[in-house]
């Protein structure tokens, strides 16, 4: 049978999913081998560096670099308050009698002889990791973080913005077609991750984030609205980073396009769940997908049967797939045939292409970097 290989969107309805939590700097490591954890548990801790001001400490006081410690009244390594005085001339007048305060409120790092200069840096930023998801810890790194797993319904989606959060599963919507609008979002929506159907009108996202709704998951979405949304045009590298007070994860595409049924009655099958969701999004190279992780509530570790495995083989015939560029971007079809010889498309280039049936009858001849692999 013909066949070929393509990186895929997972969905899997019951998956052992393993998550990496690293710190962004060496710190230390709060728990142990084998602990089971929740999504909110705290499993490593570090302090990143506070903001480094200069100030050219020489010419505010009309010395030279050489004197500066003679006229300081701090020395390096001492802490400081904001608008604290912390070098003064001693003129014989004291009307000219030049002082220098503190910007901020912190600790004097370097004082300079050399440059005149006086380095203070902010207090240390504590960062905490989370475990993310409900599981038990099965790597310690140390210093570095841990690496935790779970049994959990896993799904993919094909684009995201905002980042980690956890929430309580709840389907707004009946069907996978269905648009969810403003009026889905109700007072019982807050803290919870709310799933809708083909589309999100931007007045219902707006109206979920103000509600205090921490993650939506849906087909699709408007790309101009993705704009109004963030304030400014997306470039080519990750999101997950955005500052926008929730989390939007889209499983099919941009514009109004139904969410796959079995995403939709996957996520239907698990509402009222404890469910993380993590918008990043990296499509160039070292992939990163946006992810719906979903635990069980009794934590297993086993590899038996019951558990869906990652399908370890390339494409075939009637395989489900999905198209990532235009003119098709965000259909999903089967694949119909597999050309072995590389054929010219419209660009003039020569690529080895494939057949692809949509939903509708409709047939288009793709190039098979522009598909991904649907793995149910």
């Amino acid at each position: 049978m013909a066949h070929a290989y393509t990186p895929g969107l997972r969905i899997a309805e019951k998956t052992l999913v393993t998550s990496k939590r690293t710190l962004p700097l060496l710190g230390e490591v709060m728990v142990k081998k084998g602990a089971v954890l929740t999504a909110e548990d705290i499993v490593a801790k570090t302090y990143l560096p506070g903001r480094v001001h200069a100030i050219n400490a020489v010419n505010r006081l009309g010395i030279q670099p050489k004197d500066l410690k003679e006229y300081m009244l701090k020395k390096e390594g001492d802490p400081v308050q904001k608008d604290e005085i912390i070098a003064e001339t001693k003129p014989w007048i004291k009307l000219l009698k030049a002082v220098l305060l503190s910007p901020i409120t912190g600790t004097i790092e370097t004082i300079s002889t050399i440059t005149g200069q006086i380095l203070l840096r902010e207090p240390p930023k504590p960062i905490e990791v989370h475990a993310y998801i409900d599981g038990r810890v099965v790597e310690v790194r140390e210093k570095e973080g841990v690496v935790m797993e779970t049994a959990a319904t896993f799904i993919q989606g094909i684009f995201g913005v905002g980042g980690e959060t956890v929430g309580q599963l709840h389907v707004t919507v009946e069907k996978p077609d269905d648009v969810l609008t403003a009026d889905h979002i109700q007072p019982a929506c807050k803290d919870k991750i709310i799933v809708g159907g083909a589309f999100i009108q931007y007045d219902a996202l707006d109206k979920a984030r103000k509600t205090g709704v921490k993650g939506i998951i849906v087909g699709g979405f408007n790309d101009e609205d993705l704009r109004k949304l963030l304030g400014y045009d997306l470039g080519v590298a990750i999101t997950g980073t955005e500052n926008i007070g929730i989390t939007l994860v889209i499983t099919e595409g941009f514009g109004r396009i139904q969410m796959a049924q079995r995403t939709f009655e996957l996520l239907q099958s698990r509402s009222g769940a404890k469910t993380s969701i993590n918008g990043a999004t990296q499509i160039r190279a070292g992939v990163v997908r946006p992810e719906i992780i979903i635990p069980y509530d009794i934590i297993t570790t086993a590899t038996g049967e019951e558990m869906n495995k990652p399908i370890e083989r390339g494409m075939e015939v009637g395989d489900p797939v999905r198209v990532i560029r235009v003119p098709y971007f965000g259909k999903i079809g089967k694949i119909r045939s597999l050309p072995f010889a590389p054929r010219k498309i419209e660009t003039e280039a020569t690529v080895r292409i494939l057949e692809v049936e949509f939903s509708d009858g409709t047939t288009a001849v793709v190039p098979r970097a522009n598909i991904e692999m649907i793995e149910v």
